[in-house]
């Protein structure tokens, strides 16, 4: 079964005298119980999908159900059964972090026991307990980013929307993150997560979606997705730069035509076909015809190549940290 079906969504924003298309077209399905990674570069329209998804904008055209309920015509009760964490954490400053949990189970439809027990069975999963007694705004930002996370999860979603969920964190804040998002994977839940780090949709989604102008133009596992751009690669960087292009004809015997070059670095790049095997034969080859090396690998491709390929540029520089208030240093408006 399906948890999430978009179809054709189309979203148009007037912008000045022209109308900007946020969206156009865009299709996508997440089978129930999955993590799909919606990837793409700043201003794509990872964020838009992320609102229209979780009712909080209407699509200019397009039809989109979750959890079985579409999105214009039952959002109320649509409401009830998602989670969501967008990009800047949304609580309350001025309440403590257990009173926070406790207001959001309220508005979730929970009795007063049940949120003040998922409460604390929440702020102690995000290692929160010592400070669940004080007032948000002491908070850290990476502990803001866990308070607004549990709060998605009071109301025990069967859908979650998590809108760059871990921007801000420090490496051990997002691995901990991880081990949330893979338990409430565990319990059933479906997750679309949107994410900057590309090492991020590798580890922890099914599926993966790659979206560019408002449409969506990849779409796979991250392995299918990798088998895109192509098998394992040989690198050598040639100690010698007059050696560059003896080295070239070397790798180049068994595939002519097939080496990449980069002159400023000495490297030499071609297709591994055979794997380590051939890796053993470059190192025999290279060592015969006495051409020195400072560095050879063998390397899969990554993430990263695959947004460069299909992109043409690279993913975005890591966003910004917060800083102690949980703010980012500029708010930047992203797709």
């Amino acid at each position: 079964m399906d948890s999430i079906v978009a179809e054709g969504l189309v979203k148009v924003y007037r912008s000045g005298k022209r109308d900007v298309r946020a969206l156009d077209g865009l299709d996508l399905v997440v089978p129930e119980g999955t993590v799909l990674g919606l990837l793409g570069p700043n201003g794509a329209g990872k964020t838009t999908t992320v609102r229209i998804l979780a009712t909080l904008l209407r699509p200019s055209s397009g039809t989109a159900h979750v959890a079985g309920y579409d999105v214009v015509r039952h959002a109320q009760a649509l409401r009830s059964v998602i989670g969501l964490s967008g990009q800047y954490a949304a609580v309350d400053e001025n309440l403590t972090g257990r009173e926070n949990l406790v207001v959001f189970g309220r508005l979730y439809g929970l009795t007063a026991d049940d949120a003040r027990r998922h409460a604390a069975d929440l702020l102690e999963r995000f290692d929160l307990v010592d400070a669940g007694e004080r007032i948000v705004k002491t908070y850290s930002g990476g502990m803001r980013r866990r308070l607004d996370l549990a709060s998605a999860l009071i109301g025990r979603p069967l859908v979650l929307f998590l809108d760059e969920p871990t921007t801000g964190l420090d490496p051990r804040g997002r691995f901990a993150m991880w081990d949330v998002i893979r338990t409430q994977v565990r319990a059933g839940t479906t997750i679309l997560l949107t994410t900057q780090y590309l090492e991020e949709a590798d580890a922890l989604a099914d599926s993966i979606a790659v979206v560019d102008h408002g449409r969506i133009i990849a779409r796979g596992t991250a392995d299918e997705l990798k088998a895109q751009v192509g098998g394992e690669r040989i690198e050598v960087v040639v100690h010698e730069r007059a050696d560059v292009a003896r080295a070239v004809s070397v790798l180049s015997r068994e595939h002519p035509s097939e080496a990449n070059v980069d002159a400023h670095t000495r490297k030499v790049t071609v297709p591994a076909h055979g794997g380590a095997q051939r890796l053993v034969r470059v190192v025999r080859d290279l060592d015969e015809e006495d051409i020195a090396i400072d560095d050879i690998a063998l390397r899969r491709p990554t993430l990263d190549d695959v947004f460069l390929a299909l992109t043409g540029h690279a993913a975005a520089a890591e966003p910004a940290t917060t800083d102690d208030t949980g703010r980012p240093p500029v708010a930047v408006e992203r797709g």
